[in-house]
């Protein structure tokens, strides 16, 4: 899956939540966040604070490998 924005962000960590049987709510309690904001992450609302976002991203096995070139 390609991450391009806050909706494509938001749609894959859905599938990972849903591929791994989690309610949102799980995920909030997990991730030491609200219900809401998993709500909004999910929907791709481009305000989500990013280190949250990343935090929820993590706990649910996604991985974000950006190559570096040498300069």
């Amino acid at each position: 899956m390609k991450i391009v924005d806050s909706k494509s962000f938001g749609i894959a960590v859905k599938v990972y939540r849903k591929a791994q049987s989690l309610t949102q709510e799980k995920v909030a309690n997990y991730s030491n966040v609200g219900v809401r904001f998993i709500v909004d992450l999910e929907k791709g609302k481009p305000t989500c604070e990013l280190d949250k976002a990343l935090y929820v991203a993590k706990m649910l096995g996604i991985k974000f490998d950006v190559p570096v070139e040498n300069q």
